[in-house]
């Protein structure tokens, strides 16, 4: 990538990284990679990294966003934009783009494309500006084509002006060159005096290289695999998974490590609390951690009452103590709702601030439908509120509605739709008003059944279309139409057999296929509702 090196001695920034949120796994990946990147000065001077390199999560805390971003690229040498069809949809990228041409027209400007062909993934601004076609330079990061390590030179060589294969060497030999660094360092040793510093100072940057690569796995296990192991459905190899990044943890001083560490120590806390209550015998355990989990993110937050990303932490915290509350019932066979509700209108009190600091931000809005369907189901547990439950229901739906009706593609707006049309359909029934409640329910399993052929091995689409069938026979029986209800959970119970084949220790699996197989041998008989939202 021959373009002109970025790195002058005007700008702060060695690049400004433009991305989509729904970008955001990769964006964050590529930031660490560049600011880590090690390049060898003119004149054979020490390597020095590659930073700053500003991104919007890491900068932009709190404050004028707009303002900021202009000042940001105002003081970069270079603009990254990750391509994506997200990208190509995003307003704020395009706006990025053409902000960064307007500002410096003759600074570099580098494409790394990570999904679909240029001309659906590049934004408009990044080919034509004030009537001007250009033709950008990319590194194309998908499998079949650089590949992330050769996409990620590319990118290097551009910023930098240097020559791609001799990155590539270097590269090839960094390996080797550490441990010939390693090797002379222990012979200077017994030498020279001095070397002792010189061992030291190289020690600690070990040291520091170690922690960040251990802390780029503990994210990737937090994120990307996670993502995965959910859809396989296996609880005993996410059990595994947390525990090894817990382990990291233990053999750490948690009171000499930096906020980001105790703040991804937090959420591996909420993931391992998350994946403890899915079974009745984990619940006891789930607490703990996520009480420890509250702690942390309730003191990360008052350091930094205004930061995004701490607020939406804490609000995880929130949400799991509500939740436990809420699974757990008392002496008398009640759950707690007075805890439960205060838990979740703190979460959605959190949610409405992040939807007030950046109300197109889709994840905020995803956290808001996540927070009223919270409210909607305390509401509509015994004993119910429908009349306070129905409003919170159907805030969540429509929530959710526009965030499907943006990406159809993807599978989480999906399963979270099917969940607050379900939802609404049990607030509208426990007032008596079957026939829009049915109507729900229909829209519920049609969906699902979408899902399910565009995803047919993800055990979510499976359990989704499961639950779609389980909460249209329930209803269907509670509104006197049993030949319908007793089809639907025969359904349900074949979706059901394939789950618990996958994973038979999952509780809530097991519990759903009996609730099917009840309701297909006695469809008329009374039903305790249980909500298809579970």
């Amino acid at each position: 990538m021959g373009q002109r090196p970025a790195d002058g001695a005007t700008p702060h920034y060695r690049a400004f990284i433009s991305y989509s949120h729904s970008d955001a796994g990769f964006a964050n990946w590529l930031h660490r990679q560049l600011e880590g990147f090690r390049v060898a000065e003119a004149g054979g001077a020490e390597a020095t990294r590659l930073a700053p390199v500003f991104i919007d999560r890491a900068e932009l805390a709190a404050g004028d966003l707009p303002a900021q971003v202009r000042d940001a690229l105002s003081r970069s040498a270079a603009l990254v934009v990750v391509a994506s069809p997200a990208a190509r949809a995003s307003q704020w990228v395009d706006q990025e783009i053409r902000l960064f041409r307007d500002l410096h027209p003759d600074r570099p400007i580098l494409a790394a494309l990570i999904e679909d062909e240029p001309e659906a993934a590049f934004p408009p601004a990044l080919l034509t500006h004030n009537g001007q076609t250009h033709e950008p330079l990319a590194a194309d990061f998908r499998k079949h084509a650089d590949g992330k390590r050769l996409g990620l030179l590319k990118i290097v060589a551009g910023l930098t002006g240097q020559p791609l294969d001799r990155l590539v060497q270097r590269d090839a030999q960094s390996r080797q060159r550490r441990v010939m660094a390693v090797t002379a360092g222990a012979v200077a040793i017994s030498l020279v005096l001095a070397t002792l510093l010189i061992l030291a100072l190289r020690a600690r940057a070990e040291a520091e290289a170690q922690r960040a690569d251990a802390e780029g796995m503990v994210e990737f296990m937090l994120t990307d695999l996670r993502d995965k192991l959910k859809g396989v459905g296996s609880l005993s190899t996410m059990d595994t998974v947390n525990q090894r990044a817990l382990d990291y943890y233990a053999r750490q001083d948690l009171s000499t490590l930096p906020d980001d560490s105790l703040e991804r120590r937090a959420r591996l806390l909420q993931a391992m609390a998350e994946d403890n209550l899915r079974t009745a015998a984990g619940r006891p355990q789930a607490r703990q951690e996520a009480l420890e989990a509250w702690r942390v993110t309730d003191g990360l937050l008052k350091r930094r009452p205004k930061d995004a990303e701490r607020i939406f932490n804490h609000a995880q915290s929130e949400y799991l103590l509500g939740y436990i509350a809420y699974l757990t019932k008392r002496a008398d066979g009640q759950r707690n709702l007075d805890q439960v509700k205060l838990h979740w209108e703190r979460y959605l009190a959190l949610a409405d601030r992040l939807v007030s600091a950046d109300p197109a931000y889709p994840r905020w809005q995803r956290e808001l439908g996540y927070a009223q369907t919270n409210l909607c189901a305390a509401n509509l547990t015994a004993p119910a509120s429908p009349q306070i439950a129905q409003p919170h229901c159907a805030a969540a739906r429509q929530i959710a509605q526009r965030l499907w009706q943006q990406q159809q593609t993807d599978l989480v707006s999906g399963l979270e739709l099917a969940n607050r049309l379900a939802w609404e359909a049990d607030s509208l029934a426990a007032l008596s008003r079957f026939d829009p409640a049915i109507a729900l329910r229909q829209q519920q399993r049609d969906l699902t059944r979408t899902l399910g052929r565009a995803h047919p091995k993800d055990a979510r689409a499976i359990e989704a279309e499961m639950l779609a069938d389980l909460g249209l026979a329930k209803l269907l029986g509670q509104a006197g139409r049993p030949a319908e209800a007793r089809a639907a959970a025969r359904d349900a119970q074949a979706l059901a057999d394939r789950l618990t084949r996958l994973d038979p220790a999952n509780a809530d699996w097991a519990a759903w296929r009996r609730d099917a197989i009840a309701l297909s041998a006695a469809p008329a008989s009374p039903q305790s509702r249980k909500s298809g939202a579970e």
